[in-house]
């Protein structure tokens, strides 16, 4: 079995972090709501669920959490046009399946977005499996994304390596049992990333791609037999 890099898409593959904050503040405000900017962007990673909990409170009055979502939901979709790739993330992605790598995306995002995403990143050549909303029932911090991922090549997390920008992507992936390679280009800082469990840290996708050779994924795993 190839061993499997899992990839997180938003902050890592794609520029949309920002855009994600900006949409939640949005809709936030919709609903009477005025968090700071720097607490929303610090959820961005989490899922919808938990990062509602975590900006909001847990003594939050929770009958708005689907209103909210879905304002947010319809808010994001307007920024689909401007969804771009960091430099370098496509071919990041090919680069790693060329080393013999399987490449999963690894996403909670709705088949909607998903399928949006992956047309701004353009790589699907490379690209042998995706998740998806539906294959999740707890979203990060919890492993059950990283689970759902291994699960579409069925490899064990001592044959992957999980790449992600947000700690909630690190500690997913530590809760795992997989290892992981964290970017900068989320807006997350070295020192928290690594204080989470980062195994590496880049500055971007671009960054990653010039060291390859040096990484994590340039070598299976040490759980893989190949």
């Amino acid at each position: 079995m190839a061993p499997t890099a899992l990839f997180d898409v938003d902050g890592t593959l794609l520029d949309t972090n920002y855009l994600h904050t900006l949409a939640w503040a949005e809709a936030f405000a919709q609903y009477g709501h005025a968090p700071a900017m720097a607490r929303i962007h610090a959820s961005i990673g989490m899922g919808g669920d938990q990062l509602l909990g975590h900006v909001l409170g847990q003594e939050r009055d929770r009958s708005q959490d689907g209103d909210i979502s879905s304002a947010q939901q319809a808010l994001y979709a307007r920024f689909w046009p401007r969804l771009r790739p960091f430099d370098g993330a496509a071919d990041l992605l090919r680069a790693v399946a060329a080393r013999g790598w399987t490449v999963v995306l690894a996403s909670s995002a709705s088949d909607r977005d998903l399928r949006v995403m992956r047309r701004a990143l353009d790589a699907d050549d490379a690209i042998a499996a995706a998740t998806g909303a539906d294959d999740v029932e707890a979203s990060k911090p919890a492993p059950d994304l990283v689970h759902a991922a291994l699960d579409k090549t069925g490899a064990r997390g001592d044959e992957a390596v999980f790449i992600g920008d947000t700690v909630w992507d690190v500690r997913s992936a530590a809760a795992a049992g997989v290892p992981c390679i964290a970017v900068l280009s989320g807006g997350w800082g070295e020192l928290d990333l690594r204080a989470a469990g980062a195994l590496e840290v880049y500055e971007d996708a671009a960054a990653l791609l010039a060291r390859l050779a040096d990484s994590a994924l340039a070598r299976p795993p040490s759980g893989h037999g190949g």
